[in-house]
């Protein structure tokens, strides 16, 4: 018999769409979230899911309470074996998870600690967040890196501390805009993704007038947001060098933006795991990226990218320069990055992984 578990979350949609997508091959699944999320399913998630969805008013309504009884309601009445949530820094959630009875609880943790001047960060979370790290039976993480931060600084045991990969993306959203087909530009790069400090764009900038040295025609595609975009170019900027989108992206844009780029650059100086990095290699895009926490252990440097010191403007330009000026370099990344999407990042394996966390999770509940 088939174990019973509720995939329970409160943002990343994407993440949670594609594995369930494979769970349900697996267990007897159900899908809890709030309502904000079902624009990010139609058409996309496998119809045998039942959801089951509830309302979420903002962080500060007092209607949070309500809120809360309701998604407590919803588990109780699908009795899973297994409850599965995707990490929360919701503090309703959080003190609900200090003194409720749970199931068997599973937590995927996607960031152990909030990075370094982001904006979006919720308010006290680095007090609340941990409640998860204790209250649960199991957690999963998708760096080594997470699992040695867990286990040394809150002493969580590294039995209780599972590794699996961050699955691939791309392809879910091909899916979302099948009729979009765009080749390679030669020479264009992409930075991807909310624009905070620790995302290192200063030094992509710095690195790009080195580049243009060798490869006058390189193009950097800006796409995402978050910090104002113009504080990066007090004085403007060439439009033939750079192209910037810093608001809401379609998933048609999205589509487009990796197709049409040679090479993803993620400069970072502190990161944890990366979505981005999951969409690139998805869409078969090679990534130049900052040797820093997790994503060396996601670049493969030398097959589907390459790894460079972070804040070191000069390997970085360096690193663009050599895929940029290798026509059959770019072919063979492009291949291996796409191949990493039937390999670890491919979600069917990545489900099969998670499903012997679940039966982990029962047998020491």
């Amino acid at each position: 018999m088939a174990i019973k578990v509720a995939l329970l979350n409160f943002c990343f949609d994407d993440y949670t769409i594609e594995l369930a997508n494979s769970l349900v091959n697996y267990v007897d699944l159900t899908l809890i979230q709030q309502q904000k999320s079902a624009p990010a399913c139609k058409g996309v998630l496998d119809e045998r899911i039942p959801v089951l969805r509830f309302e979420k008013p903002p962080m500060r309504h007092p209607g949070n309470i309500r809120s809360i009884a309701e998604m407590m309601r919803i588990i109780r009445e699908v009795q899973p074996d297994v409850l599965h949530v995707q990490e929360s820094n919701d503090i309703w959630y959080l003190l609900n998870l200090l003194f409720a009875k749970m199931p068997p609880l599973v937590t995927t943790i996607h960031d152990v600690f909030g990075h370094p001047g982001d904006g979006e960060q919720v308010f006290a979370s680095q007090y609340t967040r941990p409640i998860a790290f204790y209250r649960s039976q199991q957690l999963i993480v998708h760096t080594q890196q997470h699992q040695e931060t867990l286990n040394q600084q809150f002493r969580i045991p590294k039995e209780k501390i599972n590794i699996l990969p961050h699955g691939e993306l791309g392809s879910l959203y091909q899916r979302r805009t099948q009729k979009y087909s765009f080749p390679k530009e030669p020479s264009t790069l992409l930075f991807f993704g909310r624009i905070w400090p620790y995302k290192g764009l200063k030094y992509l900038l710095q690195a790009m007038p080195l580049v243009a040295e060798h490869i006058p025609d390189v193009k950097l595609i800006i796409a995402g947001r978050g910090e104002n975009i113009h504080q990066y170019f007090p004085h403007g900027y060439d439009e033939q060098r750079y192209e910037i989108i810093n608001n809401f992206i379609s998933n048609e844009d999205v589509v487009k933006l990796f197709q049409r780029s040679t090479a993803t650059i993620l400069p970072y100086i502190e990161a944890s795991q990366s979505g981005v990095a999951a969409l690139s290699y998805g869409m078969g895009t090679p990534i130049i990226a900052s040797e820093v926490g997790g994503l060396k252990e996601i670049v493969r440097d030398q097959e589907d990218g390459f790894l460079v010191p972070p804040g070191n403007v000069e390997a970085l330009a360096n690193a663009i320069i050599h895929l940029l000026s290798d026509p059959q370099l770019q072919q063979k990344m492009q291949i291996a990055a796409l191949s990493r999407s039937q390999q670890d990042l491919n979600w069917s394996n990545i489900a099969a992984q998670t499903v012997d966390v679940y039966h982990k999770t029962i047998k020491y509940a």
